[in-house]
């Protein structure tokens, strides 16, 4: 490719993934040059100030047309910058956490490289968003991941950090073997790694023996990419990462990672195999295989809820509340209603601010303590009232219980598992008996801040930053509770329902 070819492309589009590579490599200089003696948080800082200017940029694209460059293998519609928005968001907040994070062990020693490799992480997970191509999308994908294995296992000197990683190493190994075993056979069926083309290609297969080989890299894809959504069966990897982790890293994963993987997953499954048809030569093969993902949508709801009734560690319960709202997010994949980017969209909303809300206040508590047990939340409400109902407005939400974002979230998706034909009647009632399960785990948090004899004496010191992610999200989740007309506006104004994510 000359020059004049490479200056020709529309690189505009692009510009938040400049901004973060920009900031990661600065990043990189920065902390290799500068002496030991200076704090590494100035570091954090200047990541936030970039994610800041990405959101900007962002901001102005929104009012632009589709489009593509690089023969169509980055792509930039409604779909990405949806996403891409809510990806930033929560990175901001992390980033905010992780300036505040002052573990007992001491982490100041790799501070630096936490910034830089959570930048690295991001920008993975925003070419997934826009990836129009099976090889950009595994590069944003692996640049997410391996990343997210250094960070989870950045507590060099803690055993549970050094297994964590090593779980993930190798949970997050056999799932893109999988994953690219899948993906596989659609470049060899098609010819090509490009997802529009592959869509057109495959709409005209009618051959058994393709429809059957087609059919197995669907469950190959699935799967693996399960494994990054840690849904039923292949969750087993959460727990223990979650808990290993550095809380901003299980924050980050939490979040952003689990927004990332639902992204890759509609990315695939929405472009490519809604074009093949089945052997009726009516049926899209994403519709005939629903019975599959509905399946594992109500085991995940099922264990991720009743798996957390027997958690102590409060990083492990969340771990499983990850997985429970990962369920959640299935059944409205699993409908496939004309309201399900909508529906996705804004429960993944609401769940940024709920949930790294919550984590704000575990970091704080578990910080002080030295220990990550939910008997040490006992009596917080004497001696941080504020923190207490704070934190207790985040666990409604996270609850479901109305006038909060999450319970604006889940009726969506219920909604949509009811508004197709046929409808979905076992998963909506499953999905009502889980979130009542979930209320025992998230109100026996609450009964240790109310009711339970103070744990701990002395007041708990809030940071600047750590402050700013309490007001934000615990603002967020009142409003787009009590108003959540603001949010859908906001979709509908600037994204069209979605209409260009086809093409």
């Amino acid at each position: 490719m000359d020059l004049e070819k490479l200056l020709s492309f529309d690189w505009g589009l692009m510009a938040p993934e400049f901004i973060i590579l920009i900031a990661t490599v600065l990043l990189t200089l920065l902390d290799l040059f500068l002496p030991k003696k200076v704090n590494r948080r100035i570091l954090g800082w200047i990541a936030f100030a970039s994610v800041l200017v990405a959101i900007a940029a962002l901001g102005g694209l929104l009012g632009e047309q589709v489009g593509s460059i690089l023969h169509d293998t980055f792509r930039l519609d409604s779909f990405a910058k949806a996403f891409k928005l809510l990806l930033l968001v929560g990175s901001a907040l992390v980033l905010l956490l992780a300036i505040d994070y002052q573990p007992k062990e001491g982490l100041n020693e790799y501070r630096g490289e936490f910034y830089y490799l959570f930048l690295t992480g991001l920008l993975g997970t925003m070419i997934m968003s826009s990836s129009g191509d099976l090889i950009t999308l595994f590069v944003g994908l692996e640049l997410l991941s391996i990343s997210s294995y250094i960070l989870a296992g950045l507590r060099k000197k803690n055993l549970k950090s050094n297994e964590s990683a090593m779980k993930y190493v190798i949970n997050g190994s056999i799932s893109t073997a999988i994953t690219l075993f899948g993906m596989s056979y659609l470049y060899g069926i098609t010819g090509s790694t490009n997802l529009k083309a592959m869509a057109g290609t495959l709409t005209t297969l009618n051959d058994p023996q393709y429809i059957y080989l087609l059919g197995l890299s669907f469950f190959m894809i699935f799967v693996g990419l399960s494994f990054k959504l840690a849904s039923v069966p292949f969750h087993m990897w959460a727990p223990d990462v979650y808990e290993g982790a550095p809380t901003p890293v299980t924050a980050f994963l939490s979040v952003v990672s689990k927004i990332a993987g639902f992204v890759i997953l509609i990315r695939v499954m929405v472009s490519i195999y809604s074009a093949i048809p089945m052997e009726d030569g009516t049926t899209p093969m994403l519709f005939g295989l629903q019975d599959f993902i509905g399946f594992l949508a109500a085991v995940t709801m099922i264990v991720g809820n009743l798996v957390a009734l027997r958690q102590r560690n409060i990083k492990r319960l969340f771990a499983y509340s990850s997985i429970a709202h990962a369920g959640y997010l299935l059944v409205a994949f699993t409908a496939m209603s004309y309201v399900m980017f909508d529906s996705i969209w804004f429960y993944m909303l609401a769940y940024v601010f709920m949930n790294l809300g919550a984590f704000a206040i575990i970091q704080l508590v578990t910080t002080k303590v030295g220990s990550e047990d939910i008997a040490h939340f006992a009596g917080l409400y004497r001696r941080a009232p504020i923190l207490a109902v704070t934190m207790a407005v985040f666990i409604l939400s996270l609850a479901g219980i109305p006038g909060t974002a999450g319970f604006i979230g889940k009726l969506n998706i219920f909604l949509g598992a009811l508004m197709v034909s046929p409808s979905h009647y076992v998963l909506a009632s499953i999905m009502i008996a889980t979130s009542v399960i979930s209320y025992f785990y998230y109100f026996g948090i609450m009964t240790q801040m109310f009711f339970r004899p103070r744990a701990e004496e002395g007041k708990l010191k809030v940071p600047a930053a750590t402050t700013a992610v309490l007001i934000i999200c615990a603002a967020a989740t009142i409003l787009f509770g009590v108003m959540p007309q603001l949010a859908f506006d906001f979709l509908q104004s600037n994204f069209n329902q979605f209409l260009d994510f086809m093409g």
